[in-house]
Formats: C-alpha cells, sequence, structure tokens
C-alpha cells in the first residue's frame, strides 16, 4: 500500500507519470490540461524529476519533439485538451503509424465552436482512428494507474502502440479525490525500462525512418498495427492483473460490469458518468428494477466481442455518450456497439443517449429516468430514438 494523497486529476497524472520516470516530457499548457504540464515542470526544476523538459510553443511541437526522443528509444510523455490535440493532429497520426509507444494524458474537452472550455469527450472520440489505445478514466485513482499501465501495455513487444490515458476535463481534471498514491520503489518493480528497439536511430547502424513508401508496403504496416491492436485487448487483461497483484487494484481490462449478473436492462457508461451511474443501478434496484452497469474503458481498442458477451442474454440497453457523431443523430460509442452486436441472435431494445456535452451535468436523476425508460420498454425490441439530456 502507498500513502494516500488528496489530488486532482490533473496533479495524478503529473504523479502517474513522474514514477513511470520518463527521459523526456514535452507539454504545452491548455485548458483544463494545464497543470499536468506546470505539475511536471516544478518536479524537474525542484530537482525530484530526472527528466528532460522541454519548453515548446505550440501542441504541434510538443508532439513532435516527444516522437523525435521515442524514435531514439526513449520513454516520453505529454498531455493536452480539445484544440491543443487538434493543433497536434499531424505528429498525432504519425506517432502511432511509426509505432513508437508513449502515454499521453488526455483532459477531455469539448471541442469549439460555439465557443467553450467546459468538459466534453468530443476531442478523444474525434481521433479515435489515429491508431492510439484510448482508456477512459472515471477516478483520479485510475488516472494514476492506467498512466503506469499504459507505458507497460504501450511498450510491451506485441503491442508498441501510443496509449491516450483520457479522463474528464474539469469534473475529473480539477476535482480532488483520495488517491493510493505508490513508492517509486513499487512501481520500479512493476515497471521495467524501456527496451523496444524496432525503430530506433543510432549512427552506429544507420537505418531509413519513414520514408516514402509504396501501397503494397504500406498496407502490411497497417494490417500488423490493427494486428497488434487485437492482440492488445489481453495484454490489457493480462498487464491489469499484473497490476492488482502487485497493488491490489483491477480495473477489470476493456470492461468493467456492475450488478450485470442478473440484469435486464443495462447503462453503459464511459469515464467520469460512471459513479453516477453506479448510484442510479442501486437505486433502481431497491425499486425493483434488475438493472447493470457497462463500463467501457478501452475504446481503442474496441473490444466489441466482451461487450457482446456481457449484453448477452439481457433485454434493453442505453448508451451514454458525452459526445456525438456528426451526420448519424446518435452516440457514436452506441454506434460502435450496435457493430458489436449485429452478428450475435440478441433481439434488443437499445438507444443512443446523448448529455454532458459543454460541460453540462449528467446527473443520477437522469441515469434513473434512462433506466426506467429502459425498464418500461424492454420488451420492446429495436433502436428506439436517440434521447437528449438537455434541460430548459
Amino acid at each position: 500500500m502507498g500513502k494516500i494523497k488528496a489530488l486532482t486529476g490533473n496533479t495524478a497524472a503529473t504523479v502517474g507519470a513522474a514514477l513511470s520516470r520518463p527521459d523526456l516530457i514535452a507539454a504545452y499548457p491548455i485548458t483544463p490540461q494545464s497543470s499536468v504540464a506546470e505539475g511536471l515542470s516544478d518536479l524537474v526544476h525542484d530537482g525530484q524529476l530526472d527528466s528532460n523538459l522541454v519548453q515548446v510553443e505550440s501542441e504541434h511541437s510538443a508532439m513532435s519533439v516527444v516522437q523525435g526522443a521515442a524514435a531514439v528509444g526513449g520513454r516520453v510523455f505529454t498531455a493536452t485538451s480539445a484544440q491543443g490535440l487538434a493543433l497536434m493532429y499531424e505528429p498525432y497520426f504519425r506517432m502511432s503509424t511509426l509505432r513508437f509507444p508513449m502515454v499521453m494524458a488526455l483532459a477531455t474537452r469539448e471541442m469549439t465552436s460555439p465557443e467553450t472550455i467546459w468538459s466534453g469527450q468530443q476531442d478523444a472520440i474525434s481521433v479515435r482512428e489515429a491508431g492510439w489505445i484510448q482508456f477512459f478514466c472515471d477516478s483520479n485513482q485510475e488516472v494514476l494507474d492506467m498512466i503506469i499501465q499504459g507505458y507497460m501495455i504501450s511498450e510491451h513487444p506485441d503491442v508498441l502502440i501510443p496509449v491516450n490515458v483520457c479522463y474528464d476535463g474539469f469534473y475529473s481534471s480539477h476535482l480532488i479525490e483520495g488517491v493510493d498514491v505508490p513508492s517509486q520503489e513499487e512501481v520500479d518493480a512493476f515497471l521495467p525500462a524501456p527496451t523496444f528497439n524496432h525503430a530506433v536511430l543510432d549512427p552506429r547502424t544507420p537505418m531509413a525512418l519513414d520514408p516514402m513508401t509504396p501501397g503494397n508496403i504500406l498496407m502490411k504496416y497497417r494490417k500488423s498495427h490493427l494486428d497488434a491492436m487485437e492482440k492488445a485487448i489481453d495484454v490489457i487483461d493480462e498487464i491489469d492483473k499484473k497490476f492488482e497483484k502487485q497493488f491490489g487494484r483491477s480495473y477489470g481490462g476493456c470492461i468493467s460490469e456492475y450488478c450485470c449478473e442478473d440484469a435486464d436492462v443495462i447503462i453503459v457508461t464511459i469515464a467520469g458518468m460512471t459513479g453516477a451511474g453506479m448510484d442510479a443501478v442501486d437505486l433502481a434496484r431497491k425499486n425493483g428494477i434488475r438493472a447493470g452497469l457497462l463500463k467501457v474503458r478501452a475504446i481503442r481498442p474496441f473490444p466489441a466481442k466482451k461487450i457482446a458477451a456481457a449484453l448477452k442474454g439481457k433485454k434493453a440497453f442505453a448508451v451514454i455518450d458525452r459526445s456525438v457523431s456528426f451526420g448519424w443523430s446518435e452516440g457514436p460509442v452506441h454506434m460502435e456497439i450496435k457493430a458489436a452486436i449485429a452478428d450475435t441472435d440478441e433481439k434488443y431494445m437499445h438507444m443512443s443517449v446523448i448529455g454532458g456535452l459543454g460541460g453540462a451535468d449528467i446527473s443520477v436523476d437522469d441515469m434513473y429516468d434512462c433506466i426506467t425508460y429502459l425498464d418500461r420498454c424492454k420488451n420492446e425490441p429495436g433502436e428506439h430514438e436517440t434521447r437528449w439530456l438537455m434541460k430548459d
């Protein structure tokens, strides 16, 4: 057991990154991520963290700098949000397709416009096809732990894909929770030094890195990337078990379930809304509704088979998204879960629920209303109209 400290989500990300001993950090401040970059800067300046800190003029430069350090075998870290993520998109995509492992904290935020700096998941969800592994955390403890696990997953020889650790801006990034902070010795015993060498620039053994590539070779690159994503599902489960053995905390791998065993109706949550969802499930069960909650922890790789197995035998489910799929008039994770169950014989009543955009609250009452609607309509299979959690 470590020492319990009161930490914001951003501080938890800072501590998790520092405990992972990055060789190089480059980050540019943007709300609500800024205090991650500031916290790491303080640790380096005060001599508490032996890491190279590079001051950059933009997020595009931040990702480019860490990319260069990863190319020579270094363990690297950065963090961003929203428009910063959009600005770094070019090297962000290149980081994954060069298969350079790293961890980046992402304090998720709504994208402009209309102008907003408040919470949402549109930034992370919008780049889910850029080849990164994406975890979504619902507690500050999970943020710290997944930074550490993220390096072990990313650097695994069967994976070699960068990792985003995502958590809700302001709701998680700025609010304080008790966090069990492991010692440096405990983390060192769990997380070995990086050893990846598949694309390390070394003048003694010259190699061409990212030359102009013909289509037949690019096809092989893309297939190997997707194959690694599939392997990552098992690696994530394996490392979750290793982490539990050493630190006593398990998150279930790619998904986690709450009261799902005998449930008729399921709400599916992502990140910080999960606590309110669990409270709503408890309330529903007190009122005789057999409700459960499925938390999707990994959006990429998408654990389609695990989700289909968790929903098997249920009558109804609702997927609550804090983002939208422009053009489909529903939430993107709902769309992906529909794809996950498309080849099953199950006949569900299901619906997309959209809420929490631009910092709007998703309350226990909102969750409970969704559950009671599912219960009323559970014997009416098919997709019901998208439900918007909007208040006058």
